[in-house]
């Protein structure tokens, strides 16, 4: 039984959504009055110009696939529906869902990567491909394409399954963006949600009726417009497109800010989905937003410039003594 109560995951969470919030690009370490920087390095062109300025934009991924031998790190949470109001703080009380992910780039243009969410214990392993990159004039595309699947694995106990085949869903999407002008990005994508099992009763012959298909495809629509270098607006729609028996999923609207530097991004919104994992997010939403049932979530995300930057000069390195006082008496 999940517990309304604050849990001690997200004190733990808040915590280090804050060091990521605050830290910036350069990690100092003092002696005395003097202070002495180590760099974090990244390659000029991780994010300057690029149509979005990270991976994820609220609950939909972007075309935005990072540089050869990147890293990246994504802490996505979830609050519950703001619809009880006060007696739960607007769901910040509420039980949450979260996810926490981790990708390479291995080679230009893949990204492959896997997370795992609170929700049914889910294991997401995925793959990325930037098929065409937007260029600027003269260059040989005017839009970004991108291709994007995952494969979720149901970790539950097995007395929730009949089979381990019904422990898998697949996500295939498929987005097109354009950088309209300096400040306005818009992409367009169409995704197919696949499980293998779905819900079902029985009728009066005593025969399984499926409640819900087992594909289901989506349209959605998202965009980001820049205030500053660092500091931008950000919304997408999500529209189921296909018919079930019954529980039709409902759409998601969301709206936000977004904050990036370099290597940094972090988005605070509201909106409808819940799951985060974008299968369940398609399939099953119930959130209606004739009720007002939306929830305040956020995502951080960290970019790791691995041909730039060392991990281990990042956590270990200190400099000698000789080199502090060779500084002090310049």
């Amino acid at each position: 039984m999940i517990s309304n109560k604050f849990s001690p995951s997200s004190l733990q969470l808040i915590l280090m959504l804050l060091v990521f919030t605050i830290s910036g690009t350069t990690l100092f370490a003092q002696k005395d009055a003097d202070v002495s920087a180590i760099p974090i390095l990244s390659r000029g062109i991780q994010r300057v110009g690029n149509t979005f300025e990270s991976a994820w934009l609220i609950d939909n991924q972007t075309t935005q696939v990072p540089l050869k031998r990147t890293g990246e790190f994504d802490i996505l949470h979830r609050f519950g529906t703001i619809q009880n109001g006060y007696s739960d703080m607007f769901g910040f009380y509420a039980p949450s869902n979260i996810r926490i992910g981790l990708s390479y780039v291995p080679i230009n243009n893949l990204q492959i990567g896997f997370g795992f969410t609170k929700e049914r214990l889910l294991w997401d392993y995925f793959a990325k491909y930037a098929i065409l990159r937007e260029e600027k004039q003269g260059g040989n595309s005017p839009v970004s394409l991108t291709y994007f699947v995952n494969m979720g694995l149901d970790t539950r106990p097995k007395d929730n399954f009949k089979h381990v085949q019904n422990r898998y869903s697949f996500f295939h999407q498929l987005m097109v963006a354009r950088k309209l002008t300096r400040d306005l990005s818009l992409q367009a994508s169409v995704s197919l949600s696949h499980f293998n099992t779905v819900p079902g009763v029985l009728n009066d012959k005593g025969e399984v009726e499926k409640e819900m298909l087992h594909d289901h495809i989506a349209v959605g629509v998202l965009g980001r417009y820049k205030i500053s270098d660092a500091f931008a607006f950000i919304a997408n729609f999500d529209m189921p497109i296909t018919n079930h028996p019954t529980n039709n999923p409902l759409p998601n609207l969301s709206a936000g800010i977004e904050i990036a530097t370099p290597l940094h991004a972090f988005q605070v919104f509201v909106g409808n989905y819940k799951w985060i994992v974008p299968q369940y997010n398609n399939m099953f939403n119930q959130n209606d937003l004739k009720d007002g049932a939306f929830l305040i979530g956020f995502n951080v995300t960290r970019l790791l410039d691995l041909q730039e930057e060392s991990l281990l000069d990042m956590m270990f390195h200190r400099k000698s003594k000789m080199n502090l006082e060779e500084g002090e008496h310049h």
